[in-house]
């Protein structure tokens, strides 16, 4: 697996997109830190990149990536491997090389401007979200051979996501506001990990008086010691559960 993983890395490396990807992240990071004298505005300005751009980036490239090395996939499947530790090991070099990008671009400038709790926690949270929706891109590549097909599913569960699913949220809340939704809040939020990582932010920034019901729910609830570790644990869950479903149609997967 980590001979396999250590070719996906060479390769993805030397990527243009890759680079590109690490100088954007850190040109933004370095702007906003400059920009800001107050080191926790930067980071709420820097943690829309973190929930918008890392997703996307991250999902778009792994679902090309993996597409674009489907002839080297095959050929691996002929060898005696098991088809487990072929995808472990493409999931785990594609992994390693976006969350050196995300280290380089968004680290580096966090642990200089801002190397406190809010900071550990944004890094937490984008690795967390790159892992996800790596792990998401790979359920949507060996969902369809089709690679635009898969390119379109990827797009469709990053949309979903960052955008469609906070405006579900509200219309649930709107249309039951008679009702005691403390849980409920709490169980629909768990189901988004951008949503997830927003959270575990926010409640570090101490800004949730500003935030209204929601605000007082989740500072009640994911503010604690408790809420953290929940938070870290639903967030591992979004993970795992994606790649094993992959790795259930990969075993069976006609190539």
């Amino acid at each position: 697996m980590f001979k396999i993983a250590k070719y996906v890395v060479y390769d993805i490396l030397r990527s243009k997109v890759l680079i590109a990807y690490t100088v954007f992240l850190l040109g933004i990071s370095l702007s906003l830190f400059s920009l800001e004298e107050d080191a926790s505005k930067s980071i709420v300005s820097l943690m829309s990149v973190v929930m918008i751009i890392v997703p996307l980036v991250s999902i778009v490239f792994s679902t090309t990536y993996f597409y674009n090395a489907y002839e080297f996939i095959e050929l691996l499947v002929a060898q005696p491997l098991s088809r487990t530790t072929i995808l472990l090991g493409k999931f785990t070099g594609v992994a390693f090389s976006m969350l050196t990008a995300f280290f380089i671009g968004v680290g580096v400038p966090v642990l200089i401007y801002s190397p406190n709790a809010t900071g550990f926690v944004l890094l937490q949270s984008g690795i967390g979200l790159s892992l996800v929706f790596i792990s998401l891109a790979f359920f949507s590549s060996v969902a369809t051979r089709d690679k635009a097909k898969g390119i379109g599913l990827s797009l469709m569960l990053w949309f979903f996501f960052s955008v469609i699913y906070d405006a579900i949220i509200l219309g649930v809340l709107f249309a039951f506001s008679d009702y005691p939704l403390e849980k409920a809040v709490i169980a629909l939020a768990s189901l988004n990990p951008i949503d997830l990582g927003r959270i575990m932010i926010l409640m570090k920034l101490d800004i949730s008086a500003l935030m209204g019901f929601t605000g007082a729910v989740y500072k009640k609830f994911f503010g604690t010691g408790f809420g953290f570790f929940y938070t870290t644990g639903i967030m591992l869950l979004w993970i795992v559960v994606p790649q094993l479903v992959s790795l259930r149609i990969f075993r069976k997967k006609n190539l």
